[in-house]
């Protein structure tokens, strides 16, 4: 699939905003089943000074500072894409069992099960606790294969977990979204990661964008798709593998990639620092997915 995205991102604040500086993770990544062939970002008021890098985890990091006095601010991130299934589709009863994954993650020196294990200590908006161990733990059965188990936990999470945006924030802890049953793509996520963690299993939390498909016979509107986020798992043997649970699918064409950390904070799609700007701005994003 080849893709056209255009994010744009608007704040109105409702006092002028002298100063800014700001970090976007908002230019889709290279990766193993995708390649970022173009991208462009423009930006109003203009930036006294931007510059672009690679940050930890590989993801290309957007910086910038704003020093003319302004009170709307707004970000266009436009990127071509093109993208590929996964090839462990049809391929999760073929990995490593449950039992054989853990022997293999505590025990190997392999230098990519080392990097992998970084991906199982508590980040910052995911803690291990032993009530998410044990919402997981009946899939997790020694001899089940690994990637099975894990889509196992992809469909309980999609099975009894009601999509609600007003239900939470992205600051809303785990064991309020595990009690309640309700939240949205980045609830998921955070929810199976820490889950996998908590089992022994290094996860990443993905950002991105999932094309939407209107009704038959029906126009697709411009700027109804929406940033999206989902899970990656390692597989010992077979390396990392995308899951969505707000979907109950692993991750296909449709899945455009933009960066992956530990949860959230790691890449947040725009953040930063103001001066001024008064109480309550309003943010507006619209995100176009297009087939080229």
């Amino acid at each position: 699939m080849l893709y056209r995205i255009c994010h744009i991102t608007e704040y109105l604040y409702n006092a002028p905003v002298s100063h800014c500086y700001n970090l976007a993770h908002i230019i889709p990544r290279t990766s193993h089943r995708q390649k970022c062939i173009s991208s462009d970002i423009t930006l109003e008021p203009a930036a006294a000074f931007k510059s672009m890098r690679d940050d930890y985890f590989g993801n290309r990091a957007y910086h910038f500072e704003i020093q003319r006095s302004h009170k709307k601010l707004v970000l266009t991130a436009t990127s071509k894409v093109e993208t590929r299934k996964q090839f462990y589709d049809d391929k999760l009863e073929a990995s490593v069992t449950c039992a054989e994954a853990w022997q293999l993650l505590q025990y190997t020196h392999d230098a990519e099960l080392l990097m992998a294990r970084e991906f199982l200590l508590d980040s910052p908006m995911i803690k291990i606790q032993p009530e998410l161990r044990a919402y997981a733990e009946p899939l997790f059965t020694p001899n089940k294969p690994l990637l099975q188990a894990v889509m196992d936990l992809t469909q309980k999470i999609f099975t009894e977990f009601e999509y609600s945006p007003a239900s939470t924030t992205i600051a809303t802890p785990l064991d309020v979204v595990l009690n309640s049953k309700k939240g949205v793509c980045q609830d998921f996520a955070h929810l199976q990661i820490a889950c996998l963690r908590a089992l022994g299993i290094p996860a990443k939390y993905i950002s991105g964008y999932i094309e939407t498909l209107p009704p038959p016979g029906q126009e697709k509107l411009v700027g109804t798709d929406a940033s999206h986020a989902w899970v990656s798992a390692f597989c010992p043997g077979q390396g990392w593998v995308e899951f969505d649970p707000t979907n109950n699918s692993i991750a296909a064409e449709q899945h455009i990639l933009t960066a992956w950390g530990r949860d959230y904070f790691d890449v947040t799609p725009l953040k930063g620092v103001i001066f001024g700007g008064g109480e309550n701005p309003i943010l507006n994003v619209s995100v176009d997915v297009a087939r080229v």
